[in-house]
């Protein structure tokens, strides 16, 4: 490891343990949905505990992300075109660049306050989320991959990121059609995974739809089996950073699969990596996967179609 990206590691991880990162974050309280582990960057318990979250951190975050620096190069930030391109306005490259750099810095507010402005452009909340919000998710990480930002900075970035899609949150929901007909989601990242902004995005797309929907930070997987065998769930969604996690969410699929109390659960996976290799999704023994968060509940609406079918 170059002596220059392993400073940086210790100096980042040193102010997220200490607690001084969180010292840096105006307004963003610290929950369960935040985007780290709180239990690891709270500055609170024995050394112990400390010890352990920071080795479970540097496995699950900082090893893959290294993993992943040397075995590709950096590629262009690229906003995708929304749907409805050419009739009405929709974020740049630019907003995401200022609304990332904006998150970086002790500028919690103006961010928020730019997403707004972005937003009175007349930009609908579905291409807020989508073409703003989620590009400037994948470029913070990219920032980290590429050694630009420290790992600490970046995940208070991030932190900041999924407080802005909270304040959203109530206006995205209110556009949700009415409807109760018993469909339930479970969306985790996989377990030992660290980021829960896909997710939470996911879960708004969701709710959106009139889904109840159990998501939350990342748990251990005695933890998720053990939700799947206490509860009903036809689908179960679950989101990998990195293809380093690929053999874990295999053998936690399979898991899923033998306790659900669903014997017909569905199982959705989703993140970057079944996007360039959707051959992925059978090898891991997954049903269906979406290019993004506007397509994932239209995949389990499918899914849940068919199962229906076969019954």
């Amino acid at each position: 490891m170059p002596i220059l990206r392993e400073q940086k590691m210790n100096d980042s991880l040193e102010r997220v343990v200490s607690g001084r990162a969180w010292e840096e974050v105006e307004g963003v309280p610290v929950t369960e949905s935040t985007e780290i582990d709180t239990r690891v960057v709270a500055g609170h318990g024995r050394p112990g505990q400390l010890m352990a979250g920071l080795i479970d951190t540097v496995e699950a975050e900082i090893v893959p992300r290294l993993i992943l620096a040397h075995r590709s190069p950096p590629e262009p930030l690229v906003v995708p075109a929304p749907l409805s391109a050419g009739f009405e306005p929709a974020p740049c490259v630019d907003d995401v660049l200022e609304l990332s750099s904006l998150l970086l810095k002790d500028q919690f507010r103006v961010a928020s306050s730019f997403v707004q402005l972005v937003q009175s452009r007349g930009v609908p909340l579905e291409s807020l989320y989508l073409d703003l919000l989620a590009p400037a998710a994948r470029h913070l990480g990219d920032l980290w991959t590429n050694d630009i930002c420290h790992f600490g900075d970046v995940t208070i970035g991030l932190c900041r990121l999924q407080q802005v899609l909270r304040d959203f949150s109530p206006a995205f929901l209110n556009e949700a059609s009415t409807r109760d007909d018993g469909r339930r989601a479970l969306l985790m990242s996989v377990p030992g995974g660290q980021h829960t902004f896909g997710i939470s995005m996911v879960a708004e797309f969701f709710r959106r739809a009139r889904w109840d929907v159990t998501t939350g930070a990342p748990v251990a997987r005695d933890e998720l089996i053990r939700t799947v065998r206490s509860q009903w769930f036809s689908v179960v969604g679950l989101s990998v950073s990195c293809e380093v996690q690929v053999e874990v969410l295999a053998s936690t699929i399979r898991l899923i699969r033998r306790a659900s109390r669903n014997p017909a659960v569905g199982i959705m996976v989703g993140g970057p990596v079944f996007v360039t290799h959707p051959e992925l999704v059978t090898l891991v023994g997954a049903d269906v996967t979406a290019l993004d968060a506007r397509e994932a509940p239209l995949q389990a609406e499918n899914l849940l179609a068919l199962v229906t079918k076969q019954s």
